[in-house]
């Protein structure tokens, strides 16, 4: 009975061990091709990081903003409020001109 039972591990053994050396010739086969994808990939496609460009950061260095004048600031609020008012006005008057156009009378 002993001597079933050890053949049976010697067998097995031998099993693993041939997986493992499958799987290892496997893997050695799977590195070298992705070392050549790797390879062609570095050389055909460039990086994803867009090269910097010396004239796009001089523009960007001698660009300057200039902030508005607080005067300048309420002027323009101003004549905002004004075009709105104008509007509102145009608004309602513009109604108004429509509604008077008919002579009927609704009585609830």
């Amino acid at each position: 009975m002993s001597n079933n039972r050890v053949e049976q591990l010697e067998s097995t053994v031998a099993e693993l061990e041939s997986t493992v050396e499958g799987l290892t010739d496997e893997l050695i086969e799977a590195k070298e091709r992705i070392r050549v994808l790797e390879a062609e990939l570095d050389a055909e496609t460039p990086t994803r990081v867009p090269e910097r460009r010396s004239d796009e950061a001089k523009t960007d260095d001698t660009a300057t903003t200039t902030e508005a004048a607080p005067d300048e600031v309420a002027e323009a609020a101003d004549a905002a409020n004004v075009d709105a008012e104008t509007d509102a006005d145009e608004d309602l008057s513009g109604d108004e001109a429509e509604d008077s156009g008919t002579d009927d009378i609704i009585i609830a």
